[in-house]
């Protein structure tokens, strides 16, 4: 199938969905998307069953009677019987979406499906039962179903454990955000020092410009503050409110006031479990499952720490809440009143540096390791890419690393500890950040967890390097390695 010509990337989804809904095989299949909501999963889908002749529903949130009359509806419209379509149960539903692909393979969606799955929490069995393997009903049928939805706590446990649909789906996709580099393309931004800044609030969510900012985009560096001012800080688009709202459509979040405050502890810096407990004042088991349902959701990302086992930190995962939280959570009255975001926004700089770009900096940093780096330049394939805190019992001292990288274990021998680095977004740096590396690499290796003999040292920095420190990465280029934001971008 040809992609629509104003889809935006997209490539991976689009082929793994043409791939499933266009294969020959005899027998119905299932297939299962998901993702947090704004990310295109309905354009997408749209378009699959456009190209293919499919037929698309989409759920809302109404009782289960509701929805089976209007899934009549569609169908009639759709097929066009004699008579229309009345369903007394899903069942029957289900058996004329099967009898669709009879005569070659046909993509049917139903986008939304937790609505239905919560007013008729029987409908998993049901559809479990209508793709029996040898039920006539589905070997008759090249019906490709795909099953979608937005609540990724749901979707999750949708083919999880002893789930009815567990083992039946032959296709389980996940639509996420755009990366940073997808993100800036998607923007237009070619100037990566802006491209991040706008990458720290808004993130890779398609929808935040097309339809919430309409369309504006920053027009170059100097135009970034007042695009601020004028899409996320203005009462009158749709993001100034979206941070709530994804909250609120959360079905597993009933207690709204305390996922807030969780989130708003997080965002002041507190990312540990006791962290928070004490910035809410309570237990740390008091807030284990609040984070554990921001964790289901997708709000809330668990990183472990590469050094210390059982140490955890967590990170808002998705930019427009952090950006909520630490700029203007807290000043939300003044927000309200028409003309006050210019004020505020120029009071806000501060925080806005440490608590949103100077942490979703070293994530990008983080993420470029991961996947972005040429294995040749960290000396490996990474397995994982997280951040740590090393401790140093000669010193009596602790040391935080913000980017450090795994490699492949090779059998029983240790991991290679490929590369440590540390990230500044608005420093230039230079030898005392080098000579603060190598202290941490002596220090590790004296521990002896990792294999270090070949560790790359990486310095990540938005500002730049000074000339000794460029000095050193031209005397040592395998092991000092310096990363700036055309890098990062992959530009330049």
């Amino acid at each position: 199938m040809d992609k629509p010509v104003e889809m935006f990337d997209r490539d991976h989804e689009w082929a793994a969905l043409s791939r499933f809904v266009t294969d020959p095989e005899p027998g119905a299949t299932l297939g299962v998307v998901s993702g947090r909501r704004r990310q295109g999963k309905t354009f997408l889908l749209g378009a699959v069953c456009q190209a293919a002749g499919g037929f698309y529903f989409g759920a809302t949130e109404a009782t289960d009677a509701e929805s089976l009359r209007r899934m009549g509806q569609a169908l009639t419209e759709h097929v066009r019987p004699p008579s229309p379509y009345h369903f007394a149960r899903w069942s029957e539903a289900v058996d004329v979406l099967l009898s669709l692909g009879r005569e070659r393979p046909v993509p049917v969606v139903i986008d939304e499906f937790p609505y239905l799955a919560r007013a008729n929490p029987e409908l998993p069995s049901v559809i479990q039962e209508a793709l029996r393997p040898l039920r006539p009903q589905r070997t008759a049928s090249r019906t490709r179903l795909l099953l979608c939805g937005s609540a990724l706590s749901f979707m999750g446990r949708l083919l999880a454990g002893n789930a009815p649909l567990r083992g039946r789906a032959g296709l389980e996709l996940v639509v996420r955000p755009l990366d940073h580099r997808l993100a800036a393309r998607f923007w237009d931004i070619t100037d990566p020092h802006l491209a991040l800044r706008v990458n720290a609030v808004v993130g890779g969510t398609p929808a935040y410009r097309r339809e919430f900012a309409r369309g504006d985009s920053p027009t170059g560096p100097d135009d970034f503050d007042a695009w601020v001012v004028r899409t996320v800080l203005n009462p009158e688009t749709p993001l100034f409110r979206e941070a709530r709202y994804l909250l609120a459509e959360e079905p597993d979040l009933r207690d709204t006031a305390l996922y807030l405050s969780v989130l708003a502890a997080v965002a002041e810096g507190n990312t540990t479990r006791g962290g928070m407990a004490g910035y809410l004042e309570r237990k740390a088991t008091d807030v284990a499952h609040p984070i554990t349902v921001l964790e289901d959701a997708g709000l809330l990302r668990r990183e472990a720490d590469v050094f210390r086992d059982n140490r955890p930190t967590y990170r808002i995962a998705e930019p427009l809440i952090a950006f909520h939280h630490a700029v203007m959570r807290p000043v939300w009255p003044q927000l309200e009143r028409p003309g006050a975001a210019p004020r505020v926004w120029r009071a806000s700089g501060r925080r806005f540096l440490s608590n949103v770009l100077g942490p979703h900096f070293e994530q990008v940093c983080r993420d470029w390791a991961l996947h972005h780096a040429d294995p040749d330049v960290l000396g490996g394939l990474p397995a994982r890419s997280g951040h740590g805190v090393v401790h140093d019992p000669r010193a009596r001292a602790s040391h935080e690393v913000d980017v450090a990288v795994v490699g492949v274990a090779d059998g029983s021998a240790r991991a290679p500890l490929l590369a440590v680095g540390e990230a500044k977004w608005n420093d230039v740096m230079g030898l005392g950040h080098l000579e603060r590396l190598r202290h941490v690499h002596e220090v590790v290796t004296r521990a002896g967890r990792y294999d270090t003999r070949d560790t790359r040292l990486l310095f990540f920095s938005g500002a730049g390097f000074n000339d000794a420190l460029r000095e050193a990465a031209r005397r040592d280029p395998s092991r000092v390695v310096l990363v700036d934001l055309p890098t990062l971008y992959g530009v330049g």
